[in-house]
Parts: structure tokens; C-alpha cells; sequence
């Protein structure tokens, strides 16, 4: 990072303009808001408002620039400008500093976030110029979601159109939901990486957010921020019917993509995008406002739903941004009916609940709540001037040359010492074949079946030594073989995971969970990790050399301990993908190509 520590973050969204001159230590040392630009435009200044003149988005940008170096004080000392732009496509999964390169693509990508790219690209050129010869960094709201799993990611159309044009599901307003689900985990003492937790982001657009283990693993929003939830002006979730039918009207693209993005969600239903509006006029027996309300309620209930099952169970459920944080009805309607998931609301606390700097958590459960219900004040400035931090900040530059051992892990067990009584007879012992890589753990003589639904696999390797819980790791083949839905987790992440059975020669074991496919990881020793400048937790991307096929691996865990021996880890589907092949029935196979890092890539 540059020697001074101000970092001026710069916030474009759909409906205002932000900005904030963040010291080190995270506080303010100015905070500029510019909202209602297209009604009443007021610019808020530490609090502070006052009416401006503002013609148009140009005119905004323009007037945060003159505000912020109209105080050289402050502005003498800004050290980096971040800018949060909402697509980064396939290719920005993290904080990125700005040159031509990343401009023309930023530009490229434009049309798949009409509402925030360009005025986030406009943005970027005015400060710029403003501030020349000062690094300028991007963020992208979509990074956070860059490990989705195919099944959340890929949209039901041909191969070839989904590959030339790429269409798959992104999502968006990730930096919040990142950091929302950290400031939850903080409040409840529990590290994010052992929660599930649900993030709902209501404010001009808005979208729901499904976090595993600290991974955005399902979010409402799609390729574009049109998808999912209502919002201002966009309609969110439609049947694609609607949009041909609006064709076969002589809609045109333009005209259709201006109503949907612009005209349509709270503003199509009630003529206001303005939910204050809209709740007082509902109170007042505007049915038209009655009916948004259950609409806007509605369709959040739905997904926090359906995202309650796709993780198994909720330790919380987030509120944030400006609906989420100020909105008390909006709340009450979405979680009225949410006690089955052991949510229920307090009345009292909802209605009196504020959050912001001072205390960004309210807590809105009732006493006994098993599953927390929480109001967490966004703080997109705050977050975007960390992550731009921590690119300075890498311990060293990433260290691309060095080679990394890779090893397949073929499908394996692993069984506590109950189970290996059950499945091998009453005192026995695990008979070391031969050690593997990382120190104490061998690869038994003692192999298991394994029973899905849909058939079985014989010969499964068990490795050792004993562990506290049963597990099971396969491959994406195995599972469609044995029929099992089994997620992607880091070893031990075994919450809410599939079952099966294992037979052995002295009797079987039936797992209620336990059956995972292992997500890809790196295992290293700290001087390894301080040698290849990545720390415990982060996530790189990987290239293969020297195989049959170069091969890339996105979004790799970096696993750091003293106990470690540097070595990758990939399953046998992985391997094939490479032209690796495997070894059937083994595990921890050592292969002659070396991985090599490319670049830091989401992290937790």
C-alpha cells in the first residue's frame, strides 16, 4: 500500500452515489452521500444534507469530485481510490487495480449490468482525472459469488450458446453480503466458517444471498441484476414467456430492457419506488401499495425458503441495506411466517431495532430463536476500502514459478473406531499399506463398500488413522454412480452433507451425512506459505503443467499447517479433466505434473 493510509472509496450504484475517505484503522474521515438523483437531489456530507442542482449522473460524479477536493486536507492524503463495480464477469473474481486493459472489458461487460457499469466506468474516469498518478483499484459485486456450484451457476439452455455468450448465473451486491455475514458471525461468536446464514440485501436492487461456511454457494440474482427478488424498478424474477410476449407486442431489446430495468418492480406497481412512500400509502388503503407490499414479501419469504433447504438449516437470517435496515413492516411481513426454521420475531425489538456506525448488529429473535434473525447496517465503503487494503497488503507478490506437487485423492474413507468395530469386528485395528504424504496418515489394507440409492461401489480404500467422524469423499462421477447428492466441502465440513451405507466384512454402518466430494485444496507448511505469498484460508488459481493437458483450477483452498507437506489435492474426475487418469480403488496417487499459482481468487 502507499505509504499514506487514506483510502478513498468511490460507491456507483443504481439510485445514488457514495463516497468515503476511510483512514487505516477503518474510520471515517469523511462521508459523502448523493441520493434522489433522479427526484429530489441531496447531497449529505457527515451527515449533513443539502439541495443540489444535479442534471444527470455526469453532473453527480462531477459534484462528488468537487466536494472532496474542495477539503486538499483530506484529499492531499488519499493514498488509493477503490471503485465498486458491479460485473466483473468470469474474468475479476478479485480486487483488481485499474489500467486500460481492465477499462476496455470493464466496458466490454457493460450491457450485462446497464443500471451500474457504466456509471461505475464513468465514475472511474472522472476521479481519474481528479486524482491522477494515484492507483485506482476496482471491486466487483459478483467476486463473492465466484463459488457457486454448477448446479446454482448454469442455466437449462444449449452448450454451445451458454459457452459462446456466457450465460450463467454471476450474482451481485457480493461485497455486502460478505460483509454482513461477517459482522452476523461476530455477533453470534462463532466463526463464519462453521455458519449457515442467509443474507438478504433490500435496497434499490436487491437479492438474497445463501452462505455456506463463509461460500456463497445460491444467490437470487442471475446474469444480470434482473434476476430474482422485486426491486425499485426491476421486475426481478419473470417467466421468459413474458418477455416473448412483450416481443410479439413490438417491444424492441432497448424498449424491453429499459422497462424491465427501469420501469417495472415497486415504481410498474405502485408508480413509486420509494418504500417509505409505499408503506404509508398501504397504511392508508392504497391497494395498489397494499398489493406491492405483499408482493415485495412475498417473493423474499420464497427464496429465504428454498435457500433454507439448499443449505440444510439456518443459523441466521441477515437483514441489510436501505429497506433491510430501516423498513420494520418489510421485516414483520418476511418473517411472519419463518418459525418453522426456528426464526421467530420479537415485535418489540423489530420495531425499535437501529443499526449504524456506532452499532452496526440489531438482533430481532425472540429469546428462544434456534435460527438468529438480524438487522446488520451495509457498509459497501468500508468493505471496498479492506479489500483494497489487503491487495497492498499480500504478504509478498505471488509467487507463480515454483511448482506444487499434485497428488489424486481417488475416492476413500475415513471411519471413527466404532465404525471400524461394526464393519471389521469388535477390536480390530487398521492394517497400515503404506504411508501417504502427509505426515501419520496411511492408506489401510481395509477397503469398504459403499451403498447409494442408485447402486455401489466396492473396494473403497479406508485411511488412517481412526477420526472423530465418519467420512466418505467421492468423486462428481461416483455420485451420479451412487446416487447421492453429495455438496462440496473442505474436509471435515460434514453439517447437513449426504448419507449412505457402508458394509464390510463384519456388518454395515448407515451414515446420516458424512458423504462429500472434497473441494480441491493445497496443502502447505508456513515457510511454504510465506514463500508462495498466500496466507491460511485463501483461495488461488491454479495451473497444471507439464501432463498431457494444461488445465486451469479456479477458486483452490490454501490449507496451512506445521503439519503439512506441500502437495495438491485433486479428485480423479479433476485428474481425467487434465489427462491425468487415476488408479482406481487408491487414494493420494503422486503424479509427475506440477501445479503452479496464477492468481488469488476468491477468497472466504
Amino acid at each position: 500500500m502507499p505509504e499514506t493510509p487514506l483510502v478513498l472509496a468511490v460507491n456507483a450504484g443504481s439510485s445514488s452515489l457514495k463516497a468515503a475517505l476511510i483512514d487505516a484503522d477503518g474510520s471515517r474521515r469523511l462521508d459523502l452521500r448523493l441520493t434522489g438523483l433522479y427526484a429530489a437531489p441531496l447531497l449529505t456530507v457527515d451527515g449533513v444534507s443539502r439541495p443540489v442542482a444535479i442534471r444527470d449522473i455526469g453532473a453527480a460524479i462531477d459534484c462528488l469530485v468537487a466536494e472532496i477536493g474542495s477539503r486538499p486536507a483530506l484529499s492531499a492524503g488519499i493514498g488509493v481510490v477503490v471503485h465498486r463495480v458491479a460485473h466483473g464477469g468470469d474474468r475479476y473474481t478479485e480486487p483488481v487495480r485499474i489500467d486500460a486493459g481492465v477499462l476496455a472489458e470493464l466496458t466490454r461487460l457493460g450491457p450485462l449490468a446497464p443500471l451500474h457499469n457504466p456509471v461505475a466506468l464513468a465514475a472511474i474516469t472522472a476521479f481519474n482525472a481528479a486524482w491522477p498518478g494515484i492507483p485506482a483499484v476496482a471491486v466487483f459485486d459478483t467476486a463473492f459469488h465466484a463459488t457457486l456450484p454448477t448446479r446454482a451457476r448454469e442455466y437449462a439452455l444449449p452448450a454451445a450458446l451458454r459457452t459462446r455468450l456466457g450465460l450463467r448465473r454471476y450474482g451481485f451486491h457480493g461485497i455486502n453480503h460478505r460483509w454482513v455475514a461477517a459482522a452476523a458471525a461476530r455477533h453470534l461468536g462463532a466463526p463464519l466458517e462453521q455458519l449457515k446464514i442467509i443474507t438478504l440485501h433490500l435496497g434499490a436492487g436487491a437479492s438474497a444471498c445463501a452462505i455456506e461456511y463463509g461460500r456463497s454457494i445460491d444467490t437470487s440474482m442471475g446474469l444480470t441484476p434482473l434476476e430474482g427478488l422485486i426491486m425499485a424498478t426491476r421486475s426481478g424474477d419473470l417467466d421468459p414467456g413474458v418477455v416473448l410476449r412483450l416481443l410479439e407486442e413490438g417491444i424492441d431489446a432497448a424498449a424491453l430492457g429499459d422497462l424491465l430495468n427501469r420501469q417495472s418492480g415497486l415504481l410498474g406497481l405502485t408508480g413509486s419506488s420509494d418504500m417509505v412512500d409505499i408503506e404509508a400509502r398501504a397504511a392508508a388503503g392504497d391497494r395498489d401499495a397494499q398489493l406491492a407490499l405483499q408482493l415485495y414479501a412475498y417473493r423474499i419469504r420464497k427464496y429465504v425458503g428454498s435457500y433454507a433447504t439448499v443449505l440444510g438449516g439456518v443459523d441466521a437470517i441477515v437483514f441489510t441495506a436501505g429497506v433491510g435496515e430501516h423498513s420494520a413492516v418489510v421485516r414483520h411481513r418476511v418473517a411472519s411466517r419463518l418459525e418453522f426454521l426456528g426464526a421467530p420475531l420479537d415485535e418489540d425489538r423489530n420495531r425499535d431495532a437501529k443499526v449504524g456506525a456506532a452499532a452496526p448488529v440489531a438482533e430481532i429473535s425472540a429469546d428462544r430463536a434456534r435460527c438468529r434473525l438480524l438487522v446488520v447496517a451495509a457498509d459497501e465503503e468500508g468493505a471496498m476500502a479492506g479489500e483494497a487494503r489487503r491487495l497492498f497488503d499480500a504478504p509478498h507478490p505471488l509467487d507463480t514459478e515454483r511448482g506444487i506437487p499434485v497428488a489424486i485423492s481417488a475416492r476413500h474413507v475415513h471411519l471413527t473406531e466404532a465404525s471400524i468395530a461394526t464393519l471389521f469386528g469388535a477390536g480390530h485395528a487398521l492394517t497400515v499399506r503404506k504411508p501417504i504424504s502427509q505426515p501419520g496418515q496411511y492408506a489401510a489394507e481395509e477397503t469398504v463398500t459403499v451403498v447409494g440409492p442408485r447402486g455401489r461401489i466396492e473396494h473403497v480404500r479406508v485411511l488412517g488413522p481412526p477420526r472423530s467422524a465418519d467420512q466418505v469423499e467421492i468423486s462428481r462421477t461416483d455420485e451420479f454412480a451412487l446416487g447421492i447428492d453429495a455438496p462440496v466441502r473442505e474436509s471435515g465440513e460434514l453439517d447437513g452433507s449426504a448419507g449412505c451405507r457402508l458394509d464390510g466384512p463384519a456388518g454395515s454402518v448407515t451414515l446420516t451425512e458424512g458423504v462429500i466430494c472434497a473441494l480441491r485444496h493445497i496443502h502447505m507448511a508456513p515457510a511454504d506459505a510465506a514463500a508462495f505469498g498466500v496466507r491460511d484460508g485463501d483461495e488461488v488459481d491454479v495451473r497444471l503443467e507439464d501432463g498431457p493437458r494444461h488445465l486451469a483450477f479456479g477458486n483452490v483452498k490454501i490449507r496451512v499447517s506445521p503439519r503439512f507437506v506441500l502437495e495438491m489435492h485433486i479428485d480423479t474426475d479433476e485428474a481425467n479433466a487434465a489427462g491425468l487418469g487415476g488408479i482406481p480403488g487408491s487414494a493420494l496417487d503422486p503424479v509427475a505434473p506440477v501445479a503452479k499459482l496464477v492468481a488469488r481468487a476468491a477468497r472466504r
